[in-house]
């Protein structure tokens, strides 16, 4: 039975959707079968992997429209073991289909539900923002990875997500919703602002906050403009050696067993 997570931030430009996709390249590397689903409309982490989100793939909204089947839209991605689902622009007005839609919250939970014998991991990229789709990732995960930027402002709007992670729990939407871990992104190790902001991170969140950070580094923003995961596009960069430890730590942390990263075939 697979598990998922959602990969959510409501503050944008945190790096939400690159470590998704990155964990999520790293988990398939290690021997998990693994499907993304996009669900925030600017579609980034389909663009991302390298798909045409402009072009006439099936998306999660032709899914929650009714006018396709889950395994229509579910493609293949370079990295063996790695699918996802796309989204577009469309998806943008998914938030007024589902005010309409009985049990409008648990939406997606029904369209993954068929999936959870077919992967190991499924993993959802959130859009930056508590509307109706996020709440309905929430509602349908196992557990959620909040990545946070070590900025000044890092903490501003989290008490907001975290209302809602509360609210999602209480009103008997999801009572099992945990955090399954916090990642400090775009890390400068040269900042004192830096080590100030994970120490404030670490005093609120506490145990949650995983020891591995992932640091800037211009190859790991390169990367999603040539569709790729940083792994592919350079696995000896700072920022994709960060990623196979950040994966391997989530890993460890939850006693899951996995393969080490063969670099000789790391492709399909």
């Amino acid at each position: 039975m697979g598990k998922i997570i959602a990969f959510t931030n409501q503050k944008g430009g945190v790096g939400k959707t690159t470590t998704c996709i990155n964990m999520s390249t790293c988990m398939a590397l290690m021997g998990k079968r693994v499907l993304i689903v996009d669900i925030d409309p600017q579609g980034n982490a389909t663009s991302g992997l390298g798909l045409d989100k402009s072009g006439e793939i099936k998306s999660i909204f032709d899914i929650i429209a009714g006018d396709c089947k889950v395994y229509e839209a579910i493609q293949k991605t370079e990295i063996k073991g790695l699918d996802i689902i796309p989204a577009n622009l469309d998806l943008a007005g998914a938030e007024v289909e589902l005010v309409y839609m009985k049990s409008r919250e648990s939406k997606i939970k029904e369209i993954l539900t068929g999936l959870l014998n077919d992967y190991d991991y499924i993993t959802i990229d959130c859009p930056p923002a508590l509307g109706l789709l996020t709440v309905n990732a929430l509602t349908a995960s196992d557990g959620v990875i909040i990545p946070i930027q070590c900025e000044f402002f890092a903490l501003e709007g989290l008490s907001q997500l975290m209302n809602t992670i509360r609210l999602v729990k209480k009103k008997g939407l999801n009572p099992r919703l945990n955090i399954e871990g916090v990642v400090l992104t775009m890390r400068d190790s040269r900042s004192n602002l830096g080590r100030q902001v994970a120490e404030e991170i670490g005093k609120f969140f506490g145990s949650s906050v995983f020891n591995t950070t992932i640091p800037r580094n211009v190859r790991l923003a390169e990367a999603p403009s040539y569709g790729q995961p940083i792994y592919l596009y350079d696995k000896s960069c700072a920022g994709s050696i960060a990623y196979v430890k950040l994966t391997e730590e989530y890993f460890d942390k939850n006693n899951i067993k996995y393969n080490k990263i063969d670099k000789k075939n790391d492709k399909k």
